[in-house]
């Protein structure tokens, strides 16, 4: 229904069925990552820290040995990031907070992709009252600042854990991508094989969910990384401000403890405290950047060499 002509891999040729969809679909997908290296770079790290998140707080104990003798340690072999204030060895630190993080990131990337997408979907496709109503709210929500809100909310919600702070980062960033999916919608919806869709008697929800959806799968895929960004920046940020309790390790919580609490600025000591978890966010944004490019060609065939 979404294309006018047969593809290879679709029904009716050779290596047809969903099954053949699917093989070209990821040859396409290993062409794209082997053609520039810097993409399979960019996938090792994301794949990286999904292990460091998931494995990390299970390999290390609940708590971290310090060692008194050695407060702020310089780098060694023992100690490739030196140790903390407590003599915590900082590369355990970076692992074990790294859950709070990349989970944090991705509930807010689910809730804010989905509500946006949701909303921008039914908005477009309905245009008249369902249009302009969606639309008020959404304009109403791009206009409530978001680091204030979460300045106060932290004064009377602890967020003890990466479930809460995605929720409420999720709900203050949905605007964006539902005025994006939206202008699609309204660009998608008169396209011809909506058109024919229509003329089938096929019902707005197959042709929402079975027709447009997939037509915006790519947008709406990148934006899920671009989200995990922007929630990891916006949780780091809170917590290096010092405005949320630090009941749970993260790398927010290290960048403010090696500013504030060790003098890192000052100190060259404690600067290693500081870098590690520069340096572990800086290569995640990275690797999402990466990604998100080979994603870039892999759904857009005139960005594709031949």
């Amino acid at each position: 229904m979404t294309a006018a002509t047969v593809l290879p891999g679709q029904p009716g040729t050779p290596g047809g069925g969903p099954a053949g969809v699917r093989r070209n679909f990821w040859r396409g997908v290993g062409r794209v990552l082997r053609r520039k290296p810097s993409r399979l770079a960019g996938v090792a790290i994301l794949v990286m820290f999904a292990l460091m998140a998931i494995f990390g707080p299970i390999v290390y104990p609940a708590v971290l040995p310090r060692d008194d003798d050695a407060l702020y340690a310089p780098p060694s072999l023992a100690h490739p990031f030196g140790t903390d204030f407590e003599g915590t060895d900082v590369l355990a630190l970076v692992v074990t907070g790294a859950r709070y993080v990349i989970l944090t990131g991705v509930v807010t990337a689910v809730i804010t992709v989905a509500l946006g997408t949701a909303l921008g979907l039914v908005a477009g496709f309905h245009r008249g009252r369902w249009d302009a109503a969606l639309m008020r709210l959404t304009d109403l929500q791009l206009t409530i600042p978001g680091l204030p809100l979460l300045l106060v909310l932290s004064t009377i919600w602890k967020f003890d854990g990466p479930l809460e702070m995605g929720l409420v980062l999720g709900l203050l960033g949905w605007g964006g991508i539902a005025r994006a999916v939206r202008s699609q919608t309204l660009s998608l919806r008169e396209r011809g094989f909506i058109e024919a869709a229509r003329g089938l008697g096929l019902s707005t929800t197959h042709i929402v969910v079975r027709e447009l959806l997939p037509s915006m799968a790519p947008y709406i895929a990148m934006n899920v990384l671009i989200a995990v960004t922007g929630a990891i920046y916006a949780q780091v940020g809170l917590f290096f401000l010092g405005v949320l309790p630090f009941e749970s390790n993260n790398w927010g919580v290290m960048l403010n403890l090696a500013v504030f609490g060790g003098g890192a600025l000052t100190s060259a000591a404690a600067l290693p405290y500081l870098l590690a978890p520069l340096l572990a966010i800086l290569l995640l944004t990275l690797g999402i950047v990466l990604v998100v490019d080979a994603m870039d060609e892999i759904f857009n065939p005139r960005l594709r060499e031949e």
